[in-house]
C-alpha cells in the first residue's frame, strides 16, 4: 500500500449504520485508508462490536455508540461521546443509516402511517439530525458528508412509496446542506440501485428484474458503492451539493 492510499490517515470518520451492508463496506474501506472509525449502530450490537474488535486488530482506532438516529437527544448525546473519544475531531460523516418496507408501488392501501413514520423519520430526519449534530466538529475540520440516498428518489419507484420520497427529500437534504456548510464543508450524495446485501435477501424476483433492465448486466456489490463514496471523500475537492448515481445504467 502507498503513502497515497493512506490519503484518510489520523482523519476521524463517522459512520451511521456501520455494522452492517454498505456501512460495514464504508468502515472497512476508511480503515485501510487510515482514518480512525466511530460506528454509530442501532440495533446490530454484536456486529457493531465485533467489527471494532477486528479494526482494534489491525491497529485501527475505532469505537461503536448506540443511538436511534430518529431520536434528537440520543443522536446529540452518541456525537458528544464521539467526539470526546476523537479529541473533538470529526472529518467525515457517512450518512447511511436506513430503512423501507417492501410494498408494491400500486397497492396503495397497505402503505401505513407507521410505514411512513419509520421510513421518513429515519431516513431524512435521521440525516437532518445526524448532520447537525455534526456540523460544528466538521466545519472545523473542513470536512466532508456523504448521504445514501437511492435512484428510487430519482425514479419516483423503489421499494415503496415511502421510500421513493424519502429518498427524493434526501438529495434535496443534501443540496440545502451544501448550501449551509459552505464554504467549510462539502456534502453529497450517492444514489445507488440494488446493492447484494442482506437488505435484499428474500427479494430474488426484484433483483432478477432490475438486474434484467441495467446495462452494466449486474447489481452492484458493496464494493462498487464504496468507490463512489470514497471517490467523493478523497477526490472531491470541489464538488458540492452533487448526486453521482451508481445503478450500472439501470437509471437511463
Amino acid at each position: 500500500m502507498t503513502d497515497g492510499d493512506r490519503w484518510a490517515l489520523g482523519k476521524v470518520a463517522l459512520v451511521t449504520g456501520g455494522a452492517t451492508g454498505l456501512g460495514k463496506g464504508c468502515v472497512e474501506r476508511l480503515a485501510k485508508r487510515g482514518a480512525n472509525i466511530a460506528i454509530i449502530y442501532g440495533h446490530s450490537k454484536e456486529k457493531a462490536l465485533q467489527l471494532v474488535k477486528e479494526l482494534e486488530q489491525n491497529n485501527t482506532k475505532a469505537v461503536a455508540v448506540q443511538a436511534d438516529v430518529t431520536d434528537d437527544e440520543a443522536v446529540k448525546k452518541a456525537v458528544g461521546e464521539i467526539l470526546t473519544w476523537s479529541g473533538n475531531r470529526l472529518d467525515i460523516l457517512v450518512n447511511n443509516a436506513g430503512v423501507t418496507r417492501f410494498i408494491q408501488m400500486d397497492h396503495l392501501d397497505e402503505v401505513t402511517r407507521d410505514a411512513w413514520d419509520i421510513i421518513m423519520n429515519t431516513n431524512v430526519l435521521g440525516t437532518f439530525q445526524m448532520t447537525r449534530a455534526c456540523a460544528e466538529a466538521l466545519k472545523q475540520a473542513h470536512g466532508a458528508v456523504v448521504n445514501v440516498s437511492s435512484i428510487a428518489g430519482l425514479m419516483g419507484r423503489g421499494s415503496s412509496i415511502p421510500y421513493a420520497v424519502s429518498k427524493g427529500a434526501l438529495l434535496t437534504l443534501t443540496k440545502a446542506f451544501a448550501r449551509i456548510l459552505a464554504p467549510n464543508v462539502r456534502v453529497n450524495a450517492v444514489a445507488p440501485g440494488v446493492i447484494l446485501t442482506d437488505w435484499v435477501a428474500g427479494q430474488e424476483e426484484h433483483i432478477k428484474l432490475q438486474t434484467a433492465n441495467t446495462l452494466l448486466g449486474r447489481p452492484a456489490e458493496v464494493e462498487d458503492v464504496v468507490d463512489a463514496i470514497e471517490g467523493f471523500l478523497r477526490f472531491g475537492n470541489f464538488v458540492t451539493g452533487a448526486t453521482l448515481v451508481v445503478d450500472g445504467g439501470f437509471y437511463l
